[in-house]
């Protein structure tokens, strides 16, 4: 081999490499089995808060192109919407789904066999457009904040762009090398963020005291654009759809609970106390709930000031594409008022959140496709390792950037598609949610929410459709891999574990040395005379009679939407004939799996009887890959001769 190959195939062996366990990465959508450690609620909050928080560096600005001068009051409308709808609907998924999965794995459950998958697959479309956006959006309003930095040069600004695509590119070379996201640096960005924005939002309310006519001139001119005030907040009411960027933490919220301490108190010497599993959920999610309505007050805090501070204080012109507060509209005002310094300082400050936010997104995807697809049978191997997936959602992002041409305004109409999405899926989760647990008034309380934000969701669709058309494509990219994937793995041996009750284990027992032959039945049949066809059927065709060795198998698909199974083997006896009844998602990897099973317990290799499935072969094998049923044999024979290279020791199949 060539030192050219040998580079080649060093280079393949690293990039296939998964650097980390599945969901391992410390971020949204952790498993629980892959946190390491648990933190404090308001710890955990930080990291929440870099996605959170972040938004204010691009919210007021564009709530004012979206709004005008109503701003302020769409601004308010939204806190409203945001503490009395989206707070209480994710403190119902905290507390139902503790375990971080979230809305998401609520509708799973709710939802019946392949209803639930699709939605599921749906969803995580919207939720990809989502973290993509994210990670497009932070990097291009990072890097508004670098070029438009008045210690750059003139014209600077030309090569945001660029500048763009080089913290992409920095992201995903991070992540490349191994990223591990660390609480540490979420404590730091994330309180010195809120003070700077803070010190800005103190200084324009001092600087309105000061000059009352500003605020003067700004009530007039709201007041006048409108034919009276009921006028000007009904039109409030209508916009506030386009200041929706402003609900998009609360998911996040829940999907870092894995990461909250579990323990209520300790003990003086600072050693936390073990507490019941019940006990440790209780605190989870009161942990979850503090976690939510702080971070809820104090956005609703930062988002009515910052709206009212720019509204009034910048010029309109300023905010406008190219203008000098376009994209940076708090940072516009840093500069301003404090000098260039503190306005570099929070500049700084801004570009470091907003790159860690899109580092927050980016751990985001690599967790959430493995939480769900691997269980579906949905993911391809690639995705497996951590490197390919990187590379895909640098890609994605690269596509999103160019086609937007790393505009701030353009894509928050994007990304408001995904976060609305995602919020009007949790409020219809929590309404069946709360209707399941038998909370009739809490149900209704929850789809009047439901409706608002259905109202949201469509009215953004309606008049800023790009993020729609992304996100159908990431939800038609997912359907379409998905499944190829999981026709591609169907005749894989899809069962965990078996367990065999005792009088199950004593048939098996005694066949040992023995040949077990499995007839596969139906498990319709009730009677004797069923089984007694049955074995006359086989007798004709192959000749087997019956003896202690001969048992029936019965298959009853569960849930055919289901990919793995964990069976539980339950023997019964009918007049004489020996029945194993099982559950599962397909009858065919019963089969092979208990044929399996025996041969390794009995040292013989067991023998199974099926009959060929009546119709087109193609037809039949879509009802096995939608209903767990047919194409029984071949299917059967496949998944063995996948399973078990060697001819010899693998199970017969006999088919009549």
């Amino acid at each position: 081999m060539g030192t050219d190959a040998r580079a080649r195939e060093r280079l393949g062996d690293w990039f296939f490499q998964g650097t980390r366990p599945s969901a391992a990465y410390a971020g949204p959508h952790q498993r629980p089995d892959r946190t390491e450690r648990t933190h404090p609620w308001w710890k955990v909050m930080c990291l929440t808060g870099v996605d959170y928080f972040s938004t204010l560096g691009y919210q007021p600005g564009i709530a004012i192109l979206a709004a005008g001068l109503l701003s302020p009051m769409a601004t308010l409308v939204l806190v409203l919407v945001t503490l009395c709808g989206a707070l209480p609907v994710y403190r119902w998924v905290a507390a139902v789904s503790p375990r971080g999965a979230g809305s998401i794995h609520m509708l799973e459950r709710l939802l019946p066999r392949w209803t639930g998958k699709i939605t599921v697959l749906v969803l995580l479309g919207f939720t990809c457009t989502d973290f993509v956006i994210t990670i497009t959006l932070s990097s291009a309003d990072a890097a508004v904040h670098i070029v438009e930095n008045p210690y750059l040069p003139d014209g600077a600004s030309r090569w945001q762009f660029w500048v763009t695509m080089g913290l992409l590119l920095l992201l995903a070379a991070v992540f490349l090398g191994g990223f591990s996201e660390a609480i540490k640096v979420a404590l730091v960005l994330v309180p010195l963020y809120l003070l700077v924005n803070l010190v800005v939002v103190a200084g324009g309310l001092v600087r309105i005291l000061q000059s009352p006519e500003l605020f003067s001139n700004w009530w007039s001119a709201a007041m006048t654009s409108h034919s009276s005030p009921l006028a000007a907040v009904a039109v409030a009411l209508l916009v506030f759809p386009k200041l929706a960027l402003g609900l998009s933490g609360f998911e996040t919220g829940v999907a870092v609970m894995p990461q909250l301490d579990g323990h209520r108190r300790e003990h003086r010497d600072g050693r936390k106390r073990r507490q019941p599993a019940a006990t440790s959920i209780r605190a989870k999610v009161a942990g979850a709930h503090r976690l939510l309505t702080t971070s809820a007050l104090i956005m609703a805090f930062f988002l009515m000031t910052t709206s009212f501070i720019c509204t009034v204080l910048i010029p309109a012109a300023a905010l406008e594409g190219g203008g000098a507060a376009n994209g940076r509209a708090l940072a516009y005002l840093a500069h301003d008022m404090f000098g260039e310094v503190f306005g570099t300082v929070y500049d700084a400050s801004t570009v470091l959140i907003l790159w860690f936010a899109g580092a927050s997104a980016m751990a985001g995807m690599l967790n959430l496709i493995p939480r769900y697809l691997p269980r579906y049978g949905m993911a391809p191997e690639w995705t497996r390792a951590t490197r390919p997936l990187v590379v895909a959602v640098l890609s994605a992002a690269v596509i999103v950037t160019w086609i937007f041409g790393a505009s701030v305004d353009a894509q928050g109409n994007a990304y408001a598609t995904g976060v609305l999405a995602l919020i009007t899926s949790a409020a219809v989760a929590v309404t069946l949610s709360a209707r399941s647990h038998g909370r009739r008034k809490t149900s209704m309380a929850f789809g009047a929410v439901a409706l608002v934000f259905v109202y949201t969701f469509v009215d953004n669709i309606i008049t800023r459709p790009d993020g729609l058309h992304i996100a159908l494509v990431f939800v038609t990219v997912l359907l379409t891999v998905s499944f190829a994937s999981r026709v591609w793995r169907a005749s894989e041996l899809r069962v965990n574990q078996i367990e065999w009750d005792d009088r199950a284990l004593a048939w098996i027992g005694e066949t040992t040395g023995r040949t077990v032959r499995l007839i596969a039945q139906r498990p319709e049949a009730v009677r004797a005379v069923d089984y007694s066809r049955k074995l006359l059927d086989e007798w004709r065709w192959h000749g087997l009679m019956d003896g202690p060795e001969v048992l029936f198998v019965e298959v009853n698909v569960r849930d055919p939407s289901d990919f793995e199974d964990d069976l539980k083997v339950c023997a019964r006896e009918v007049d004489g004939y020996r029945v194993l009844h099982v559950d599962g998602s397909s009858v065919a990897t019963c089969l092979a799996a208990l044929a399996l099973d025996i041969g390794e317990r009995t040292g013989r290799v067991a023998h199974v009887y099926v009959e060929w499935s009546s119709g087109a072969a193609a037809l039949n094998h879509i009802r096995f890959l939608l209903f767990g049923r047919g194409q029984t044999a071949t299917t059967l024979h496949e998944v063995l001769r996948r399973t078990v290279h060697d001819d010899d020791v693998r199970p017969v199949v006999h088919v009549m």
